[in-house]
């Protein structure tokens, strides 16, 4: 739930186990099945120690058998059905459950992270706090609302970041001018990569890598935090892969190599004759017929063109005597004769191999870039994710000055303290009708106050009020600022919300049913550091 994978490779026996029905239901489409054999252990070991070219896996950290079936499983997948190298995978590394925030299916649901409930994105959270410049800055945007940290230090770090753009508005304004000139990058590099590449990828890498370098002059001798420095040194280090794309490369580039003409005039000689030669035929041949004219005295002598017999020099017949040996007899008609030399049979053949090695010679060059463009992959992505951090740091900067959200302070205590706080989507739904404000409201919890039982009549707010505290929390951990006038959280580990239920007849179960197992199952996961909410209970069925 919290990946939303648009595919999901699994052994083909889990399909036949009756307790998995339920849990693979909302994800059928989804499915990839697998004979058992590829989820082998030592097969799959073996196959990661080749493509990572280690000598054991555990340079990368203590894996379970079970992780690496599956990572071995999903390298041979990629490797089956991509048909190419694998060129650009990282190192696998273990994303232990304490270091996010949990934040099961139906919760995600309710809260319309992604989503509304109506199944459309305008209304979400995501779509109200994105304001980002990039599509890699957006999905990284998506990503940390769907995964917020739990450790306090590492929240903090992202804060910063955020923290520097709201104090340099300046700054900021010109970074994100810089970002929106930024193409996505990381999908360029992704499809090149995987042998797909077009001259419009390496137009893309180009075009963003000057960005990177100009962001980076941006950022250069200011007093940065820590987090936004190492982002900003990985922006750098490309600059001959740049000169040389941005010399090899036309402004205009068409979508496939094989239509030729994007590598720029100037940048190979070879290439550049090639080119005169296929472009400029006419005048060429035009020229050596005026040499001809001069030295014949013929003034009628043309050179012309024929699919028969390509290039020739044709004159007419009373013209046959002034002709010297140089030229060759190669056809007599009616009213002309035509002729030959070695030197228009050379032009001949340059002209018509001319398109040919002009396209082969300029694939070749198209490779050699691709070439080295592959050998730096790993630290252009480093480039990729580093403009994107950026962009994300820079967007929730311009979200807290445009909204006046402030810097939650976030930490290992329990304390929730949240004064003023707002609903963001409702907030902005508000604002853009001009009707009256969002009404602000606080919530304080704390080891001696864990619990808050709201009552009031429908269409009070209560459910809002329920949601927008959940929000604030994930809001806080994403490491973006919040919609309140000031909040102390405690990092909360797992969200869990029971909002609304419905009759579940294939199970048996009644609505009251359904929302008594929802809730035991809270019950028995939740710790002393989750947040749970909790929205009419039994109702229908007690007061």
């Amino acid at each position: 739930s919290r990946l939303n994978p648009a595919e999901i490779v699994l052994p083909d026996r889990l399909l036949e186990d009756p307790s998995l029905y339920g849990t693979f239901d909302a994800w059928k489409k989804k499915l990839s099945p697998l004979p058992s054999a590829r989820f082998d252990g030592e097969n799959n070991r073996r196959r990661l120690e080749e493509v990572y070219q280690v000598k054991t896996l555990e340079a990368f950290g203590a894996f379970t058998p079970q992780e690496i079936r599956a990572a071995g499983a999903l390298i041979d997948y990629i490797h089956i059905t991509q048909k190419s190298a694998l060129k650009m995978i990282e190192r696998p590394h273990k994303i232990f459950a304490q270091s996010l925030l949990s934040i099961d299916p139906s919760t995600r649901r309710s809260l319309e992270l992604e989503i509304t409930l109506n199944g459309q994105r305008q209304g979400t959270i995501l779509s109200t706090i994105d304001k980002t410049m990039t599509a890699a800055g957006s999905r990284l945007l998506s990503l940390r609302l769907n995964a917020p940290l739990t450790n306090s230090e590492a929240i903090d770090q992202r804060l910063d970041m955020v923290n520097f753009f709201v104090d340099f508005p300046e700054t900021k304004d010109q970074i994100r001018n810089a970002l929106k000139a930024c193409p996505d990058m990381e999908r360029a590099l992704s499809r090149i990569n995987l042998g797909r590449g077009s001259p419009r990828d390496l137009g893309a890498l180009r075009d963003g890598l000057e960005q990177a370098a100009f962001i980076q002059t941006l950022l250069d001798n200011q007093n940065l935090p820590d987090p936004l420095s190492q982002q900003s040194a990985k922006l750098g280090g490309h600059t001959t892969l740049f000169d040389r794309l941005n010399r090899a490369l036309n402004e205009s580039l068409p979508p496939f190599s094989r239509e030729g003409g994007f590598i720029a005039t100037g940048y190979h000689e070879a290439l550049d004759t090639y080119r005169t030669l296929r472009d400029d035929s006419f005048s060429l041949t035009q020229k050596l017929q005026s040499d001809y004219i001069a030295s014949t005295g013929i003034a009628t002598l043309k050179i012309r063109h024929n699919n028969v017999i390509g290039y020739h020099i044709d004159i007419g017949p009373s013209h046959a005597p002034k002709m010297g040996e140089e030229f060759i007899h190669r056809q007599t008609l009616g009213s002309s004769v035509r002729y030959t030399t070695v030197a228009l049979s050379d032009l001949a053949k340059q002209i018509e191999a001319a398109a040919h090695q002009a396209l082969t010679l300029e694939l070749q060059l198209f490779s050699d870039l691709l070439g080295e463009v592959q050998g730096r992959a790993s630290e252009l992505l480093q480039t990729c994710r580093a403009l994107a951090s950026i962009d994300v740091s820079s967007a929730l900067a311009q979200l807290a000055v445009d909204r006046n959200y402030v810097r939650p302070l976030v930490d290992d205590s329990l304390i929730f303290d949240v004064k003023g706080g707002r609903h963001p989507v409702v907030e902005e739904a508000l604002r853009a009708t001009g009707e009256t404000p969002f009404v602000a409201n606080s919530c304080l919890m704390n080891e001696e106050k864990k619990l808050i039982l709201m009552t009031g009549p429908n269409m009070a707010g209560k459910s809002t009020y329920l949601r927008q505290n959940a929000v604030i929390i994930i809001l806080a951990q994403m490491g973006a600022y919040v919609p309140a006038e000031s909040a102390h959280i405690g990092a909360v580990d797992r969200i869990f919300s029971r909002v609304g239920a419905a009759d579940d007849l294939a199970a048996g179960r009644s609505t009251f049913m359904v929302e008594m197992v929802e809730t035991a199952a809270i019950l028995h996961q939740a710790t002393v550091r989750s947040f749970v909410i909790l929205d009419e209970i039994g109702r229908g069925t007690a007061t």
